[in-house]
């Protein structure tokens, strides 16, 4: 058979992100310029370019940080909703950035308005209720040393 079968199945938007914190266990989290509630480090994933790949891009061109993320921490598949598909969300252990690496920080005006170091719920109050479950999901899964999946920011049993 000279037909591609993998070219005839769906196409899932993917994004990956950085769970980045400080020495006090606060987490970054960056304020678009094009929205209201603030985001977690990184972006979508390109055409051929591997989420690892991704992040570490997203981490240069936002934060202007050189940084090479470690293990993943969470999968995160999310539903379709009206104007957007569905999509699989990864988000990386970033490592804790020292106050050198932080103070290099720059951002992009025309992309981010700024970043900021919150704990889990000042993050939960800026974050939408998805990005909240995911980042409080992430943070666990470091401490307990493994990985999750999330279906829309929920545990899956």
């Amino acid at each position: 058979m000279t037909v591609d079968y993998t070219a005839t199945l769906a196409r899932k938007r993917m994004g990956a992100g950085a769970l980045l914190t400080d020495d006090r266990g606060r987490v970054l989290l960056v304020e678009p310029a094009y929205k209201d509630d603030w985001e977690i480090p990184g972006g979508a994933v390109e055409a051929d370019e591997s989420p690892l790949t991704a992040v570490a891009r997203e981490l240069d061109e936002e934060l202007g940080l050189s940084l090479r993320p470690g293990r993943l921490l969470v999968t995160d598949w999310v539903p379709p909703r009206p104007g957007r598909t569905e999509g699989v969300m990864m988000l990386f252990d970033g490592g804790t950035l020292t106050p050198e690496q932080a103070a290099r920080i720059r951002v992009p005006a025309e992309e981010l308005r700024g970043w900021a170091w919150c704990t889990e719920p000042e993050a939960a109050e800026r974050l939408s209720g998805l990005l909240a479950r995911r980042i409080g999901a992430a943070v666990r899964a470091r401490a307990e040393n493994t990985a999750v999946y999330l279906e829309n920011g929920f545990p899956v049993a």
